[in-house]
């Protein structure tokens, strides 16, 4: 088959792999009709995330048909169409219980293969799905294959980022980040109640989809975020910050613009060695931070109502559409945000 690969620091190539086989009696194989590229997938293509295997099938966004099932899956067959988490769970682990399928003791991130052991991705032709009957989520009515995309990943992450906020209704909160997570949490945010979100970036198209979305835009490039939410707030600060992008300054002023007893949700991968903030600065705002990889597929199903009712444009976050075999451009694009890329979808087949 067909799949983007990963070949080093920022290579991406559109190459021949071997096909996904059954290995398991609890596996299934789905033929992928289309992927997107996220904001974590930039950790491998950067080389700030070391150990993924040269040749790695990427991707971890993806939707498709179920072309074949392995003795043991009972909820699927051939001919499903199907949406799926980023990573793999068996529902029957505490972590899966408690509703943290991200650490489910068997769990395995699609699109890392390290030391021959590991998931090749979804920016294929076909993948191989481990515990499906647990993993997999038919696509129900009234929802498009863009909006499945965003539910097994950017959607779930931006909820679940509002959520560990503990999103309040009179409660004053700032997204730090309009890529496509920031903007699923202005929507999770406001589905929660909140009546003041402001939505912190420096691009005009993403603050405009922010404020399109129920945010009051702040433009870091020409405003002080920190001026702006302080004159808000009687100078006490934001009860809640949302972090959805990653790194050392964003966490940073995360922890300049929350209030002495706030919460700061982090959900962006950072990959840097220590916290942009210090224990004793922490202590000194009685500060609650909370950070980690959503549970995508304990959130699907809560958000699936919201999907369908059509009640906020979601699909618009992909800005660009390309086939599979332009994936390495995909990846160029999306970097870069070039051309306003938000993100990038690509059409299998």
């Amino acid at each position: 088959m067909n799949a983007l690969t990963f070949q080093g620091k920022e290579k991406i190539s559109y190459t021949t792999v071997p096909d996904p086989v059954i290995l398991d009696p609890g596996d299934a194989i789905v033929r992928v009709s289309c992927c997107a590229i996220c904001g974590s997938d930039l950790h491998v293509y950067h080389e700030r995330e070391k150990g993924i295997e040269r040749g790695t099938a990427m991707g971890h966004e993806f939707t498709g048909e179920i072309v074949e099932v392995g003795e043991q899956v009972k909820n699927f067959k051939t001919g499903d169409l199907v949406m799926s988490p980023f990573t793999t769970s068996c529902g029957q682990c505490f972590y899966c219980r408690a509703g943290l399928t991200c650490r489910c003791i068997h769990s395995q991130l699609f699109g890392w293969v390290e030391n021959g052991h590991g998931l090749h991705g979804g920016q294929a032709e076909w993948v191989r799905v481990p515990l499906a009957d647990s993993t997999l989520v038919k696509i129900p009515d009234g929802i498009s294959r863009e909006e499945a995309l965003l539910l097994g990943d950017v959607l779930s992450t931006g909820f679940y980022c509002a959520r560990q906020a503990q999103v309040k209704s009179n409660g004053v909160y700032a997204i730090v980040g309009c890529g496509p997570v920031g903007l699923m949490a202005v929507i999770g945010a406001r589905e929660m109640g909140a009546q003041k979100i402001f939505a912190i970036d420096t691009q005009p198209e993403r603050l405009e989809k922010a404020k399109e979305f129920g945010a009051i835009p702040i433009d870091a490039s020409n405003q002080s975020a920190r001026e702006v939410i302080q004159e808000s707030t009687e100078g006490r600060g934001a009860d809640g910050i949302l972090e959805a992008v990653g790194s050392g300054p964003a966490v940073k002023l995360a922890y300049e613009l929350v209030r002495p007893g706030g919460i700061i949700s982090s959900v962006g991968v950072c990959t840097d060695a220590n916290l942009a903030f210090s224990p004793v600065e922490a202590y000194n705002k009685n500060l609650t931070y909370t950070i980690g990889r959503c549970p995508a597929r304990f959130m699907m199903n809560q958000l699936v109502p919201l999907v369908q009712q059509k009640k906020y444009n979601i699909a618009s976050l992909f800005t660009h559409r390309m086939k599979l075999e332009q994936g390495a451009v995909g990846y160029e694009i999306f970097s870069g945000k070039k051309d306003n890329c938000l993100k990038v979808l690509l059409e299998v087949g």
